[in-house]
């Protein structure tokens, strides 16, 4: 196996390309590699380079960039707001996002969040390790806890928000004054006319949405209601089904 690495710093064929503290230590007290070993390296934006180990010392090292392994592909916005939750599962949805796709996690604070203070450090480095292991060329951003209603109000255009609605198979609820069924989420990822490259997926707290909550997302006009089926969910497990759904639907699933 040849170890991955992602850096903040360029990329080019020829030019040394440091290494962090960290990563050192990764690579010579983990993996026991030594220089003249190989690695890849990849930044999100110069695509994907070989390289080989020119140096490891305690306070870093250094890699000598070979040629281009791969180019850097376009990648659609898939972006993952979700309710925190606890530690273990928290980064278990942060691992296996990474892995299935989202290009971005947005922790939205609702009124039945309970999750102890993110440590959003940590889950940049979880993310980072699972973009490094599944091969992706890019790493994704792990954003600063954001109130719902200002989630809402600050909304860039463009991009659409599926709202994963627990209780949207429901066709007798009243959500603020209108009635109305969430569609299953394949029924309306056929449906929606949409920015394919720019898209995000809301999923609540363990204990749900309240109704006023429900209510706001389903008068924003950026909101498509959707319904990830007949039985109840764990936070974790909406949030990864509902991103496969959207990948297998309209994103790179699709490709070989």
């Amino acid at each position: 196996m040849i170890p991955r690495l992602y850096i903040d710093a360029s990329l080019e064929a020829g030019v040394a390309a440091p290494l962090s503290a960290a990563q050192t230590h990764y690579l010579k007290n983990v993996l026991r590699r030594s220089v003249g070993d190989e690695l890849r390296l990849f930044n999100g934006r110069d695509g994907e380079f070989g390289a080989e180990i020119a140096e490891l010392k305690k306070r870093g090292g250094i890699a000598a960039v070979k040629e281009q392994t791969r180019k850097q592909d376009a990648e659609a916005d898939l972006a993952l707001c979700f309710a925190p939750v606890k530690r273990g599962a928290l980064e278990h949805i942060i691992q296996k996002a990474t892995e299935i796709g989202a290009t971005q996690f947005i922790p939205v604070i609702t009124e039945r969040t309970v999750a102890p203070k993110l440590n959003l450090e940590r889950l940049q480095a979880i993310a980072t390790e699972a973009a490094e292991q599944c091969g992706r060329l890019s790493n994704p951003t792990i954003c600063a806890p954001v109130k719902l209603s200002a989630l809402i109000a600050n909304w860039p255009p463009g991009r659409g928000l599926m709202f994963c609605d627990e209780a949207g198979d429901d066709e007798t609820a009243e959500w603020g004054g209108q009635e109305g069924r969430a569609a299953p989420v394949l029924e309306a990822l056929k449906s929606i006319d949409r920015n394919a490259d720019s898209w995000a997926v809301l999923t609540g707290p363990e204990g749900g949405f309240t109704l006023a909550e429900r209510s706001l997302l389903r008068d924003a006009e950026i909101v498509t209601p959707v319904t990830l089926g007949p039985r109840i969910l764990r936070a974790d497990t909406a949030a990864l089904a509902a991103l496969v759904l959207v990948q297998a639907a309209w994103g790179d699933w699709r490709r070989r």
